[in-house]
């Protein structure tokens, strides 16, 4: 699935206000997070998650692995933040980002 310019930018204004829910660190990813990313995005949709690394190029590879092994799709990625979307087929209206 990919996303349009105007769905880009419509996400990207949802998660403005967010805060990182998760953070990857030196350890990289490891079980735990990951079971703690599709909990997170099973109930929010759309996260922003903090890649405290300093290399940019590792941030990318980092990134690009959450992305792959949650099936979730990269929106945005500035800096030390990624955002990070992955539709839920029964979103729980009090949880999910996109429904508020």
């Amino acid at each position: 699935m990919t996303l349009t310019a105007s769905q880009k930018k419509q996400y990207r204004a949802i998660a403005h206000d967010l805060n990182p829910i998760i953070t990857v660190g030196d350890k990289g990813i490891s079980t735990g997070l990951l079971q703690e990313l599709n909990r997170a995005l099973d109930d929010h949709e759309l996260i922003k998650v903090k890649i405290a690394l300093n290399d940019r190029d590792d941030r990318a590879t980092v990134t690009e692995d959450l992305c792959k092994q949650t099936k979730a799709i990269l929106v945005q990625s500035i800096g030390k933040i990624a955002i990070i979307l992955r539709r839920a087929d029964k979103p729980n209206p009090k949880l999910s980002n996109l429904l508020r």
